[in-house]
């Protein structure tokens, strides 16, 4: 394949996503029965997908808020990072619990379901562009049934204990994201202060 022929994005991606979003109860099995490394799953799939938010919002900001470029791109870099933090912690957590629910311990499927679970999360995220947050949230509770989905052929979980198991899920991922967002805020206010200190300094 030429350069001229080369693809914006990977069509595996493209695949990926569509078969997610329209038919998981199809995709998940395929998933399961993929070789692949935590490092490719987000190589090559989260950090490409995850992008989208941030640099949704990103644009929003310059475009409709009065921050500053700089404000602007850091809050979006530290969203994208924590984005990541949190879906690869959300990994270790599914993995960390499995047992408890009779699933298999298996750290590689286990990124592998938060990882593609979050995919209605980032695709809505585009919706940030035009301010639609909260849109693009309601969007992402996508994600809590497409996790459901994919316990069984992913973790071996047991029928009667999916449900329990997608819930707890959840009420952690609740909590990691009022941590997460605890965080990028104190790390925006940390720079914010030191910006200001900085200015105030070379006007002295």
């Amino acid at each position: 394949m030429t350069a001229e022929n080369t693809p914006a994005l990977d069509p595996n991606l493209v695949d990926r996503v569509k078969g997610i979003l329209r038919a998981p109860k199809l995709e998940w099995p395929i998933v399961a029965a993929e070789q692949t490394t935590v490092k490719a799953l987000f190589t090559r799939y989260a950090m490409v997908l995850a992008a989208i938010p941030a640099l949704s919002s990103l644009a929003n900001d310059l475009l409709f808020d009065d921050r500053g470029v700089g404000s602007a791109l850091l809050a979006a870099i530290v969203g994208y990072g924590f984005a990541l933090l949190a879906t690869y912690v959300a990994g270790i957590v599914i993995d960390g619990l499995a047992q408890n629910f009779g699933s298999e311990k298996n750290i590689v499927q286990s990124m592998k379901l938060a990882v593609y679970s979050m995919t209605p999360a980032w695709i809505a995220g585009v919706l940030n562009i035009i301010g639609l947050d909260w849109l693009a949230g309601l969007l992402g509770l996508y994600g809590i049934y497409l996790l459901y989905l994919g316990l069984a052929p992913l973790k071996k979980t047991p029928a009667d204990k999916q449900v329990l198991y997608t819930v707890v899920l959840v009420l952690v991922a609740m909590l990691l994201n009022i941590v997460i967002f605890s965080l990028i805020g104190a790390v925006l206010a940390a720079f914010a202060i030191v910006g200001f200190g900085a200015a105030t300094f070379a006007m002295g």
